[in-house]
């Protein structure tokens, strides 16, 4: 007997679930679409604001370092920097040892920038996380800590 397809068109739904790293891009999608939705009044794009953050916690970085804990190749850093730079979110300073090596740097202006993106970011992952105890969140956050690590070899 053959399946027939529901009338909105959609295919039929495996009996299967869907894989881990299924879920996982569907969350990120899920993520990304609503930062987008939330940074766009602010003129700055998720990329931009996730190397901010990083910023945020360990100023003076090169910009190899910014790019691989962005999760960005070194040439997307490079002219996303020089596009932070150009609206004065960041500032690079040359490395006293080494005048090639280049650090960057949060303004005051990317700090405030990331002061007023805070709160709905806050209620975005507090409503991603909404249906989950205090008990499940930490146990959601070690447990995707773990499968990071063992795809970083660590």
């Amino acid at each position: 007997m053959q399946k027939s397809e529901p009338e909105t068109g959609a295919a039929l739904l495996d009996t299967e679930p869907p894989t881990m790293l299924y879920v996982v891009k569907q969350l990120e999608l899920a993520v990304r679409a609503r930062l987008d939705e939330l940074l766009k009044p602010m003129n700055i794009t998720v990329l931009q604001y996730t190397a901010l953050t990083v910023l945020a916690r360990r100023d003076g970085v090169s910009s190899a370092e910014l790019a691989r804990n962005s999760f960005v190749t070194a040439q997307t850093m490079g002219e996303m920097v020089t596009n932070l730079e150009s609206k004065g979110m960041v500032a690079r300073r040359a490395d006293a040892s080494n005048r090639r090596r280049m650090h960057i740097d949060l303004t005051d202006a990317g700090r405030q920038l990331l002061a007023r993106c805070d709160a709905g970011v806050r209620e975005l992952e507090q409503h991603m996380l909404g249906g989950l105890s205090d008990e499940q969140r930490h146990g959601l956050r070690e447990n995707l800590i773990q499968c990071r690590r063992a795809l970083d070899g660590s």
